[in-house]
């Protein structure tokens, strides 16, 4: 195997000063795959490795936009996805109607699960924006955004109101430019390459109308990760196969299958041991059974219950195998009761409901 070529890295000494866009807090807030991304920034901020600027304009904005993202993150799918599942109900074929119905509760399950996990994200990044303390946005920076407007330089170069994006840059070029420290670095990232980009060419490269305020010390950037590689090679060397190997939470389906499974893993241990007390003669069949019951630790069983009993514990043997089912130990028992406990749980009953 041919060695790794050694990557490009950022050598200043102090901290990276960050000013990350709303749009990027949006996306990172938005996509579940984004939360490795999100953990490393975290903790390169924890550790001083970056220093994040945060305008008073970026944490307003995300503050008025937090509830739109986690409903666009699935909470109002959830209720579309219910109306259909009542609409398939009612007028699907006989012949599709099951088949559709699950795929349409495994959608549902997942939208609810995925939206939880955007709900982590925004508080993660409200966390982060606290504490922070905000620039607040001053008289010559607002000017100085008058004045791009004015002048119809970008933002505001595609007849749209950037007055918001003008002040982000304008507070990002006067931070740059009240930074004392020499070997200070600062970087910008966006996702909103339409305002903040080359119009023509490689949107990597800012707009002319912003190019001065990146120089040998001020990074243009519109990619978070690849920016956080080269400041901590040695913490994200693996980021680019943990974003895209993520774990995908359970389908619906796979977990009624496994409650499924469990359900009759532990019915089927509880049958041997009716077994047992009918040989043994605790436990007597009836032709019918009497009620009500006084003893349940003896109470009889009826002839033709048994007989069904008997039988599902056949359709147990062929399906599972009998190499599958026991005999548990006490810490094997004790793992399969849990498991059933905690998915039936997941879907709705309360703790400890174990029984089949």
């Amino acid at each position: 195997m041919a060695p790794k070529k050694n990557k490009k890295t950022r050598t200043t000494c102090g901290p990276l000063k960050l000013l990350i866009d709303t749009s990027v807090w949006f996306d990172l807030a938005k996509d579940y795959r984004q939360l490795t991304l999100l953990s490393a920034l975290e903790e390169l901020v924890h550790a001083g490795r970056v220093h994040l600027i945060v305008p008073q304009i970026v944490k307003d904005e995300f503050a008025r936009n937090k509830s739109r993202i986690a409903d666009e993150s699935g909470r109002s799918l959830s209720g579309v996805f219910r109306r259909v599942k009542e609409a398939v109900d009612r007028f699907a074929p006989p012949e599709t109607k099951t088949a559709t119905l699950a795929a349409l509760s495994d959608i549902d399950h997942r939208i609810g699960t995925l939206g939880e996990a955007v709900n982590q994200a925004i508080e993660r990044i409200e966390a982060l924006l606290a504490a922070t303390q905000a620039v607040p946005t001053t008289a010559a920076v607002k000017v100085r955004a008058a004045d791009r407007a004015i002048q119809k330089r970008a933002p505001f170069h595609r007849q749209r109101n950037g007055i918001d994006d003008a002040i982000l840059i304008e507070t990002y070029a006067a931070m740059i430019a009240a930074e004392q420290i020499v070997d200070a670095h600062f970087a910008f990232v966006t996702h909103n390459t339409k305002d903040f980009s080359s119009p023509t060419g490689d949107n990597r490269v800012p707009h002319p109308d912003i190019a001065d305020c990146f120089t040998a010390r001020s990074t243009y950037r519109i990619n978070l990760g690849d920016l956080l590689k080269e400041v901590a090679p040695d913490l994200l060397e693996d980021l680019s196969f943990e974003r895209e190997w993520v774990e995908e939470p359970r389908r619906l389906g796979e977990i009624t299958d496994a409650i499924g499974e469990l359900l009759d893993k532990v019915w089927y241990n509880r049958h041997w041991n009716t077994r047992v007390e009918i040989q043994e003669g605790k436990v007597k069949l009836v032709e019918k059974e009497t009620l009500p019951v006084k003893d349940h630790a003896t109470r009889p069983i009826q002839r033709d219950v048994w007989e069904g009993a008997l039988k599902s514990a056949k359709r147990v043997e062929k399906q599972y195998g009998l190499d599958n089912l026991g005999p548990w130990t006490d810490f094997e028992w004790g793992m399969l009761n849990g498991k059933l406990s905690a998915l039936r749980w997941a879907l709705g009953d309360e703790w400890d409901m174990l029984d089949t």
